[in-house]
């Protein structure tokens, strides 16, 4: 499968992922993401069920606060 991953193609042997499986498989261990497939976002508790095909568009970006 080749998605496009914040703005990188990137390769996986599978032919689907969820959301929560790539996040895992890249290591992202914020605790503050912000998911998108296809400019449409995944809410924390539909990452496990949102399901990443060929071709898609995904967005994984961490949340940074301070002040």
């Amino acid at each position: 499968m080749k998605i496009k991953l914040n703005n990188r193609e990137e390769v996986f042997d599978q032919d689907q992922l969820s959301i929560d499986e790539l996040i895992q498989e890249k290591n992202f261990t914020f605790k503050l993401l912000v998911t998108k497939i296809n400019g449409k976002l995944v809410k924390k508790d539909e990452r496990s069920t949102a399901i990443i095909k060929d071709g898609d568009d995904v967005a994984i970006l961490h949340m940074i606060s301070g002040g």
